[in-house]
């Protein structure tokens, strides 16, 4: 599945707990939500609105 990233929530530096929303995609005129499954610290945006990613590709790294 091929997705555009429409928006970013977090930066890096954040602090996530399991639930939060990372970001938000667009593929077909749905939005889909990209959930945090931990909790933890942003530490690495892999990246930002407008990029077109594709399944597996890494978003985030949260430690």
């Amino acid at each position: 599945m091929v997705a555009n990233v429409w928006k970013v929530v977090v930066s890096e530096g954040d602090t996530v707990s399991d639930g939060d929303t990372l970001v938000i995609l667009e593929s077909m005129k749905m939005e889909i939500p990209v959930i945090a499954e931990d909790d933890g610290v942003v530490t690495a945006l892999k990246v930002a609105e407008g990029d077109v990613i594709q399944e597996g590709d890494l978003i985030a790294v949260i430690e």
